[in-house]
């Protein structure tokens, strides 16, 4: 019989209660929810109730639940960005391995920090990078890996954030302003800039940006908007962001009651989702919020052995997915996730289409990777894996975070080109 991880969870958004609480039922002889800690104590209420938890292991923030014993293996933290560091090392010290969710931290240094303490004390710490665990890109990998198109020269990738996912989570939303949570393109594609890295096998040596906020913003507001949508908003039939029309219309009244509605209320109705836009941050015009993050990027890499990388970010994009062009030495490779398919074109051969679909049975959440990166941290801490490290160890899954913040960094000087290995020196302190 196989031992079961007792698992406490930090933070119960989208990602702790929704993506990796629920696994404990897909995994019910495997892991054990058994202590809990949010700063809003309806949900804190549920997820006892629904995972049978005692009163004494529910706590009102994640502070609290670290001034306790260690309680469980490991501690799942789906807080926000800036909060990841002062959650991290105590509980390290505390002795729970992690499961820590993107990004680690914005600050370099609290990066190197938490991945020393985690050498210190003998701890395992798994990013949320759950891409590399997804059947897709797993089986882009197994491609290059095998030598079908040679040795990787350059690779074209694009995230296609969509117009409605920027409005949401980037212009509304809780990683709306880079003050509070992150630049996007650590918060948003750390996940690009880590499988890029993994799947060239290589590393960045330098990284240019350039990007901006072009038009979110109240200089480029529609004559006869609102300050809210419900507000009497004079474009509101025209405007594809209208928050009514996105959360209620198309919504709750067609029976969606999952991610995003679940954001803006725990048990979305009509009556709540309108209340919701009434008086919280989503139902504010897209024009007149506190944002400050781009709504597009690009970002160029030079990879060891002069490889190059060349990616955009995007929101002005119809559907929400990624695609990627890698381009080798004897063939290239063009693939949609949102498609699941995969055209292989060897040089001097006919191309050959993979149907993503018929890999795996399972492409729930993230393409499938939520659960596999479950079931694996499960693995590692069981000593049942066939590997000693994750797939996404902290020591693995940094250096997305050196190139994301170089990328920024470059783009906030513009477009100046930084050597990776330099800045990261710079910015440890």
């Amino acid at each position: 019989m196989k031992k079961k991880i007792t698992v406490a969870i930090a933070g119960l958004g989208s990602r702790g209660k929704d993506t990796y609480a629920k696994a404990a039922k897909l995994f019910a002889d495997r892991m054990e929810i058994v202590a809990v800690a949010d700063i809003v104590s309806e949900k804190v209420r549920e997820a006892a109730k629904e995972y049978g938890i005692p009163e004494d292991r529910c706590f009102d923030s994640a502070e609290s639940l670290l001034r306790e014993k260690r309680l469980a293996d490991v501690l799942f933290i789906c807080t926000m960005d800036r909060q990841h560091y002062g959650h991290a090392v105590p509980a390290l010290k505390k002795g729970y391995h992690l499961l820590l969710e993107k990004p680690v931290s914005p600050v370099l240094a609290e990066c190197l920090e938490i991945e020393e303490t985690a050498k210190k004390y003998g701890r395992h710490v798994v990013v949320c990078h759950v891409l590399r665990y997804t059947p897709f890109y797993q089986e882009l990998k197994r491609l290059i890996n095998v030598g079908t198109i040679g040795d990787v020269v350059s690779i074209q990738a694009i995230e296609n954030v969509a117009y409605w996912h920027q409005a949401h989570s980037f212009v509304r939303g809780n990683w709306r302003n880079s003050e509070e949570s992150s630049p996007m393109i650590l918060q948003k594609s750390c996940h690009d800039m880590d499988i890029l890295l993994w799947l060239s096998g290589k590393h960045c040596k330098y990284v240019s940006s350039f990007g901006s906020l072009r038009f979110f913003k109240p200089e480029c507001a529609p004559e006869g908007a609102a300050m809210r949508c419900l507000d009497g908003c004079k474009i509101k039939e025209s405007c594809p962001f209208d928050a009514e029309r996105f959360y209620i219309t198309d919504g709750v009244l067609k029976g969606k009651s999952g991610w995003p509605m679940d954001v803006l209320t725990l048990h979305p109705t009509e009556e709540s989702i309108r209340k919701a836009l009434q008086t919280g941050p989503y139902g504010r015009c897209v024009f007149h919020c506190d944002n400050n993050v781009v709504d597009h990027q690009v970002v160029n890499l030079e990879l060891s052995g002069g490889a190059t990388v060349s990616f955009t970010m995007c929101a002005f994009t119809s559907r929400s997915h990624r695609e990627i062009k890698i381009m080798g030495t004897k063939g290239d490779i063009t693939a949609s996730m949102g498609d699941n398919i995969i055209d292989v074109g060897v040089f001097g051969e006919e191309h050959r289409f993979i149907d993503v679909k018929k890999l795996a049975s399972d492409l729930s959440g993230h393409a499938g990777g939520d659960n596999r990166m479950i079931s694996e941290l499960l693995d590692l801490l069981t000593g049942e894996g066939m590997q000693e490290t994750a797939l996404t160890s902290i020591e693995d899954s940094l250096e997305s975070h050196y190139v994301a913040l170089a990328a920024e960094y470059s783009r906030l000087h513009a477009g100046k080109a930084v050597a990776l290995a330099k800045f990261g020196k710079e910015n440890m302190v």
